[in-house]
């Protein structure tokens, strides 16, 4: 199989007749790490919703494809099963699903009807990536996120994305609230599918997760669109400067033109 590329070109994105989206174009490749950087209100979180086809996010322009295929029109299903991956910034919980069964349907439903994971292969992994992740076994036969710490749940989210084994991962602000040993399991999971197969992009407020995972490029996102592009040194230089710096810079830039 090829390698992923998910292409966003020119998004345009309202939610109730409000723009949050004005331009935005990102593409991230198999073997990428992009990180998205930028303040509250941005539009970053509305982004990962609007990739994986939230329906109150309505798309008014622009186009999103995976693999050379427009996603655009998708049901998050039919995207899932193509490849993209949200590890969501608050993890819903879901009474009466273990956590067992659930990745167990949404790797059958990846795999396709009459393709089922066998029973032992299915226990089998789940238990390796359960160790590698250093999570307690018994979450396994737990209502999902049910009575899970903040923690819990981001390394859920975390565990999901292992089993899945997605193209493209977005991963929503998946450090908020953790401690520094969190946020070194959440860097183990990430790192561990970085290759050819696999590519991700994590929105966040801090530099801190990028301690762990080291991002190819990094982006500020100001405003609905992305406004300045690097490699890793420009996390350093925003914790540094701040998101007022980004500012003053957009200024210089409008009054120069």
């Amino acid at each position: 199989m090829a390698t992923p590329e998910l292409v966003i070109d020119n998004l345009y994105m309202q939610i109730d007749d409000k723009p949050i989206l004005k331009g935005l174009s990102l593409t991230v490749k198999g073997g990428e790490i992009h990180a998205i950087m930028g303040p509250n209100g941005t539009g970053k979180t509305s982004l990962a919703q609007t990739l994986m086809g939230h329906p109150r996010y309505t798309i008014t322009g622009g186009s999103m494809t995976l693999d050379g295929e427009d996603v655009t029109q998708m049901k998050p299903d039919e995207r899932s099963r193509r490849g993209l991956f949200l590890a969501m910034q608050y993890p819903s919980e879901i009474s009466g699903v273990t956590t067992a069964n659930f990745l167990r349907a949404a790797i059958n439903a990846r795999r396709g009807e009459g393709n089922n994971i066998p029973l032992k292969q299915f226990r089998d992994q789940l238990d390796e990536a359960m160790r590698f992740l250093d999570m307690d076994p018994k979450f396994a036969n737990r209502y999902l996120n049910e009575g899970f710490s903040g923690g819990e749940k981001k390394r859920n989210e975390i565990l999901q994305m292992l089993m899945l084994r997605p193209r493209i991962a977005i991963l929503d602000e998946i450090d908020s609230g953790l401690d520094i040993d969190a946020i070194k399991i959440v860097g183990k999971g990430v790192n561990s599918l970085k290759g050819p197969d696999f590519g991700a992009l994590i929105i966040t407020h801090y530099q801190r997760i990028l301690d762990y995972v080291q991002p190819d490029v990094v982006h500020i996102m100001v405003d609905g669109r992305i406004v300045k592009s690097g490699d890793a040194s420009l996390a350093a230089e925003l914790d540094k400067k701040g998101y007022e710096w980004v500012r003053t810079e957009l200024a210089k830039s409008a009054g120069q033109a």
